[in-house]
């Protein structure tokens, strides 16, 4: 049982500093979520204001006739 770290008795030195890293460990992951999510909506932001300005840009180029037209989203917008 000794050689075990997971057998060490509750309120020992060795339990708590495992818990005590344990619990760090847990809030940098938490942050570093945090901070995942928050750079996921931002570059959604980005790329829908991207999207529109592609949007309004090819919405206003005039087309010669008899051009077929294409659509560059391909319904995938």
């Amino acid at each position: 049982a000794a050689a075990d770290p997971f057998s060490v008795l509750p309120g020992t030195l060795g339990r708590g500093s495992w818990c005590n890293e344990h619990d760090t460990i847990h809030k940098r992951l938490d942050i570093i979520e945090e901070k995942v999510i928050k750079t996921v909506e931002h570059l959604e932001s980005e790329v829908k204001s991207l999207l529109n300005i592609i949007g309004e840009t090819t919405a206003n180029i005039p087309i010669a006739p008899g051009t077929p037209l294409t659509d560059i989203f391909d319904g995938k917008y």
